[in-house]
């Protein structure tokens, strides 16, 4: 079980790690963009659509690490006058519906992501359907994510990040 624990807990830190270097790497290309543009006139083709691209995979892994923090949006003022075995149904309730929400963003992201695959980007010629590829991943890593947390499996890695309730 330790073994499969520390597996996990790889997988988890490689997942958040490509969305930390895609973050730099967005913030380093859009730097060089305007630089050049400022300095040079001069506009690398491709920085747009490399950027755009970034920015979809690294909005879609944060709403997984969202999930896996717990800052999804919740009105605490309401509920912390609920009582707690309401508020204990409740969770298992949006543990469900995040569930769900992932499982929604497999099927119909590896629809789409296989239905773009046809189309390619015009700047780079990369295939279209890596720019959505982001979004099956996202629901599997979601859903893994909020089943631990059905199970009362804190997956919270970043407990300093606040926003979050247990």
């Amino acid at each position: 079980m330790q073994q499969v624990k520390r597996a996990l807990l790889a997988i988890d830190r490689f997942f958040e790690n490509v969305a930390l270097i895609g973050l730099l790497s967005m913030i380093l290309i859009v730097t060089l963009q305007v630089l050049t543009r400022k300095l040079f006139h001069f506009v690398l083709f491709w920085s747009e659509e490399i950027t755009l691209l970034l920015l979809v995979w690294f909005a879609f892994m944060g709403i997984a690490i969202g999930f896996r923090e717990k800052l999804h949006l919740g009105i605490d003022s309401f509920t912390s006058k609920l009582p707690q075995q309401f508020n204990w149904l409740l969770d298992k309730v949006i543990a469900v519906s995040i569930i769900a929400f992932g499982g929604y963003l497999m099927y119909y992201g590896w629809d789409f992501t296989k239905m773009m695959n046809e189309s390619e980007l015009p700047a780079t010629g990369l295939p279209n359907s890596i720019l959505y590829a982001v979004m099956p991943l996202t629901g599997l890593m979601t859903c893994v994510y909020a089943l631990l947390q059905l199970f009362g499996i804190n997956t919270s890695r970043h407990g300093d990040i606040g926003g979050g309730h247990e």
